[in-house]
C-alpha cells in the first residue's frame, strides 16, 4: 500500500506547508564544542547534523611524495539518529556509509589549495544527530563552515598562509515526488521521489558532484535541467547561510 502522499499533488504545497524551492529552516552554530578546531552543528529541519574538523601531522603515505596535504571526510548516523536504533559500525564500514564519505571528501576538498595546505591532513568527522532526509548534503553545507575554522585555526599557527581556502562549497538534494520537483527533501519526500538527486557545488558555480538516480522510475533531459536549476538557486541561499554563519562570532552563535 502506498503511503499518503509528502505534499498536495494538486499545488505542489508540502505537508511541511513549504513550497517545492524553499530550502527547510537551516541553522549553523559554530562552535559547537570546543575541542576541534572547527566544530559546526547543523540543522536542516529535523536533521541534525554534528560536523568537526581536525588537523594532523603528516599525510597518507601514498599521498607524501606529492607534497602536498590531504582532506578527508569521515561519516556516521548515530543509533539514536532514526526511530529504530542504528547498529554502531565497530568493524565494517557499510557501502552506503562509504559512499556517503566519499562525497563528502571530493565536495570539501575543491574548497582547499592542497599545495598550500602543505603536508597535513583535514579530517572532516560528520556524526548524523537525527536524521529526516538529507544528512550527506547537511554534513558538505555544515562541514564546510567547520573547515573554514579549521584553516583559520592552522593560519594562527602558522602551519599554511591565508590563500589556502579557494571557494566556499555547499550541497542540496532535489527530487521529482509526483511530478512535482522539489527542492530539499525530508525523509518522507526522499521515500516517495521517483528521482532523487544529491548536487554540490563552489561558489564560482561550478558543479563538484551530481548525482541523479532514478529510484521508481527514469527522468529526462528536462528533468535533469530542472533539479539543477533549482538545486543551484538553493545551494546559493545555503552560500548566503554560511557567510552569514562565518560573520558571526562563534562563541555567540554556540550560545544561542
Amino acid at each position: 500500500m502506498r503511503s499518503t502522499p509528502s505534499h498536495d499533488t494538486n499545488t505542489g504545497m508540502r505537508q511541511d506547508k513549504r513550497q517545492p524551492d524553499e530550502l527547510r529552516p537551516v541553522e549553523i552554530v559554530r562552535g559547537f564544542t570546543q575541542a576541534s578546531p572547527g566544530s559546526v552543528l547543523i540543522r536542516c529541519g529535523r536533521t541534525h547534523v554534528l560536523c568537526t574538523a581536525s588537523i594532523e601531522e603528516g599525510v597518507p603515505e601514498w599521498r607524501e611524495p606529492s607534497g602536498a596535504g590531504w582532506l578527508t571526510g569521515e561519516y556516521e548516523m548515530l543509533p539514536g539518529s532514526t526511530e529504530r536504533r542504528r547498529s554502531r559500525n565497530r568493524t565494517r564500514i557499510d557501502g552506503r556509509t562509504q559512499e556517503v564519505q566519499r562525497l563528502i571528501g571530493r565536495s570539501l576538498r575543491a574548497a582547499v589549495d592542497m599545495a598550500r595546505l602543505g603536508q597535513h591532513t583535514i579530517y572532516l568527522d560528520c556524526d548524523v544527530l537525527q536524521a529526516d532526509g538529507g544528512t550527506r548534503t547537511a554534513a558538505i553545507t555544515g562541514g564546510y563552515v567547520a573547515l573554514c575554522d579549521a584553516l583559520a585555526a592552522g593560519y594562527r599557527r602558522g602551519l599554511w598562509g591565508a590563500d589556502v581556502e579557494t571557494t566556499a562549497v555547499a550541497a542540496v538534494s532535489v527530487g521529482l515526488v509526483d511530478g512535482h520537483t522539489l527542492l530539499d527533501l525530508d525523509y518522507r519526500e526522499d521515500v516517495d521521489a521517483v528521482v532523487d538527486c544529491n548536487l554540490a557545488m563552489t561558489a564560482r558555480g561550478e558543479w563538484i558532484e551530481v548525482q541523479a538516480t532514478g529510484e521508481h522510475g527514469t527522468y529526462s533531459d528536462n528533468d535533469l535541467t530542472s533539479m539543477m536549476a533549482l538545486g543551484r538557486r538553493g545551494i546559493e541561499r545555503l552560500f548566503q547561510l554560511q557567510r552569514a554563519a562565518l560573520q558571526r562570532d562563534p562563541k555567540a552563535s554556540a550560545e544561542t
